[in-house]
């Protein structure tokens, strides 16, 4: 496996904002493979929910897919994602929307939706979120998507001090983890994801953990050798697949087909 063309960040330092750096970049690498993955060999109209994920919208547009690409805020997107692939370009079609309810999107309209970067994890109401992606996909359409882990919202609690909202989390039906901005982070467990995405109509194909490495063995194998990057993208991506179905790490991925 070879690595994306954006290097991770230099190493050297043993700072932690450096050590969180290094990990970022990595889960950014194995988020970036699993997609290479993940995507239909031949051309197809990708609607695009990401948040945040630059790097994901131009693999999927180096590998020739016409991508709809929901922004709030198209500048934050910059006036083009960067390109590394060889093959014939695909199209982009940026709207400025919502990306948690795609009403502007016709029936049935699209191959597959991609939803990186926990950007369900923004919509409260996932539910609706999921029968409205279903809706727009045409039958056999695929869905990618990344939510934020009951494991990571326990932490948030914890390191919050929230102490009475973390015993309540056992009884909850919906968990929903406060930011220090005022905002909300709806965190799943993978029963509850596989649960939700077959009620809006899906069949799921799996249900993994984005990260199994520990953070301490991934930013200490790259501080001592940065060439180190593609055996551990590989050792995670076969980890996740063996881990499948399990609460691990802060994220969850999931891949399901519109029935």
């Amino acid at each position: 496996m070879s690595p994306s063309p954006t290097p991770i960040v230099p190493i050297g330092s043993t700072d932690l904002d450096a050590a969180d750096a290094i990990f970022e970049r990595f889960l950014g690498e194995v988020a970036y493979q699993q997609l290479a993955e993940w995507l239909p060999e031949h051309p197809h109209t990708i609607l695009d929910v990401s948040r945040h994920c630059p790097r994901l919208l131009a693999l999927m547009l180096d590998q020739g897919h016409t991508v709809v690409h929901a922004e709030p805020y198209p500048q934050r997107l910059g006036s083009a994602p960067p390109r590394g692939g060889e093959g014939e370009p695909g199209k982009l079609l940026t709207v400025t929307a919502d990306r948690r309810l795609v009403d502007w999107v016709g029936d049935r309209r699209i191959d597959a939706v991609v939803a990186e970067g926990g950007s369900l994890s923004e919509a409260l109401a996932a539910e609706l979120s999921l029968d409205d992606l279903h809706r727009v996909l045409r039958p056999g359409g695929r869905l990618l998507l990344c939510v934020d882990s009951l494991v990571a919202g326990l932490a948030r609690l914890a390191d919050q001090g929230r102490w009475a909202e973390l015993a309540d989390v056992p009884a909850a039906d919906v968990v929903l983890i406060p930011g220090a901005d005022g905002s909300f982070s709806r965190c799943f467990w993978p029963e509850e994801l596989h649960s939700i995405l077959t009620a809006s109509g899906f069949a799921v194909e799996w249900v993994r953990p984005r990260s199994v490495l520990a953070v301490e063995t991934v930013t200490r194998a790259l501080q001592l050798d940065p060439q180190q990057l593609g055996s551990l993208v590989t050792t995670e991506l076969a980890l996740a697949v063996r881990r499948q179905g399990e609460s691990v790490g802060g994220q969850l991925v999931a891949s399901a087909v519109r029935t």
